[in-house]
């Protein structure tokens, strides 16, 4: 059974948060307490009993890989916090119908956990990286850490062969838009994949603006004109969202998020759980479907089963496409450390 939603997009990934706690601050996702456009408020951390134990999680991974989620991505807050989370990409990885598992990090305790995280069957990783520069690293994550350690994690994960690795860098214009040409050498020169990402309106924790968003379009000019461009194919099967380009001298490819100027609601086709159980069918959603509580009753795999399948096939969400460059002036939505990127 593979539900489509009311756009016809079927369920194909699972974005699987482990845990909604990190130890950055960065302000597109997380900002400092202080920072909120809401005022001086705390961000919602899930109590110890409401985050999903290992054996919750894989039963409802499980759940979802039979309605057609063959790719599960681990995601956070920051994934590698959670203790034990090798033994639980393990468990991922041996469910039936799931034929890949990934995972997002922040790369600040990838150095000591890629060949755990490999020998539990870990295909790939994709590593958040705004900047080389320590002081615009220390910028846009609240002051925590330093580069230098986020660039020893890609080199262990690269050595253990958690490929094809993928840098994510949130661009903001005036913060680290300088520092481009930069991160997309160092990618090169790794192996590595670049992807840019526009700065995006996800959650109500941080003060948007769309003067901060530098379209895909610019960030491209700029790259071509340095290294060369050459437009490649989406990869098939593999729900990408990016628009994959190879430099002109054949030495590796970037790609561009542009879920502002470019939305691709339509190609949609992510499933997200929270830490705490809860499914949302869209990064912008302004609620979702608590799972943990009927699971924790007794509910069997097949009434789960009903309840996602019902959830995804009433489905419409397009926030993307509707919002333009002007998103709704209030009202809350599910905050980016509670269901990953």
């Amino acid at each position: 059974m593979n539900p489509h939603d009311l756009l016809g997009r079927p369920l194909g990934t699972l974005r699987l948060s482990v845990t909604d706690r990190c130890n950055f601050r960065c302000v597109y996702c997380l900002p400092p307490r202080g920072n909120h456009p809401l005022g001086n408020e705390s961000p919602d951390f899930s109590a110890p009993e409401q985050v999903l134990t290992d054996e919750e999680i894989l039963r409802l991974a499980g759940i979802f890989a039979g309605l057609g989620a063959a790719r599960v991505r681990v995601t956070g807050g920051e994934p590698l916090l959670r203790p034990g989370v090798s033994r639980l990409v393990a468990g991922l990885t041996a469910l039936p119908g799931v034929e890949e598992v990934a995972l997002t990090t922040n790369g600040w305790h990838l150095a000591a956990q890629a060949q755990a995280l490999k020998q539990a069957g870990l295909k790939r990783v994709t590593v958040s990286l705004d900047s080389l520069d320590p002081k615009v690293f220390a910028r846009m994550n609240g002051g925590r850490g330093h580069p230098e350690r986020v660039v020893e994690g890609i080199h262990q994960a690269l050595a253990q062969g958690l490929t094809p690795l993928k840098i994510n860098t949130v661009v903001q214009r005036g913060v680290n838009d300088h520092g481009l040409e930069d991160l997309a050498q160092f990618a090169r020169e790794t192996g590595a994949v670049l992807r840019l990402i526009e700065y995006m309106d996800a959650g109500t924790l941080h003060p948007w603006n769309a003067e901060q968003v530098v379209p895909s379009a610019e960030i491209r000019a700029r790259l071509a004109r340095r290294f060369g461009l050459e437009p490649l194919e989406t990869e098939p099967g593999m729900g990408g969202v990016a628009s994959r380009y190879r430099y002109g001298d054949g030495k590796g490819e970037v790609g561009f998020i542009s879920s502002i100027t470019q939305p691709f609601c339509a190609g949609c086709t992510r499933a997200r759980l929270s830490a705490a159980g809860v499914f949302y069918t869209c990064l912008f959603a302004r609620e979702g479907l608590n799972l943990r509580e009927p699971l924790r009753q007794g509910a069997s795999n097949q009434d789960l089963a009903r309840l996602i399948a019902s959830q995804w096939t009433s489905r419409s969400d397009r926030y993307s496409e509707q919002r333009g460059l002007h998103p709704p002036a209030s009202g809350r939505r599910v905050s980016m450390h509670q269901v990953g990127g």
